[in-house]
């Protein structure tokens, strides 16, 4: 089976928690914050329109979900509670939020550290 080929089992929502679980049809599960996913929006808002336009987003550490809602059978809208909900995720962009977690993470980190900004 080819990450391409993936699709989640389920998706769950755990509002208290802040985190969203998913689990893939190759066994393969991930539980993503949604300060993460907010973060890591793959929107023009957040990624920008091309490489070195990305836009550092900061204040989002009490962020929640609203609503995850199903687009066809390839991807979720997940709307935001500040209002963000323009981001498509699509199963393998998710699946790579789960795989690259850490890394992500610690570069998002960084990034905050680098631009004084205090969490």
């Amino acid at each position: 089976m080819t990450e391409s080929n993936l699709h989640p089992l389920t998706i769950s929502l755990h509002k208290q928690s802040k985190i969203l679980e998913i689990v893939y049809d190759n066994g393969v599960s991930f539980k993503l914050p949604c300060e993460y996913l907010r973060v890591f929006s793959p929107s023009a808002e957040v990624k920008g329109h091309g490489p070195g336009q990305e836009v550092l987003q900061t204040g989002k550490e009490n962020i929640n979900i609203s609503e995850v809602q199903p687009i066809g059978n390839y991807a979720v809208r997940i709307v935001f509670d500040d209002g963000h909900e323009t981001g498509l995720y699509t199963w393998n962009y998710l699946y790579e939020l789960g795989q690259n977690q850490e890394n992500y993470w610690k570069s998002y980190l960084h990034k905050l550290n680098k631009s004084g900004y205090i969490r």
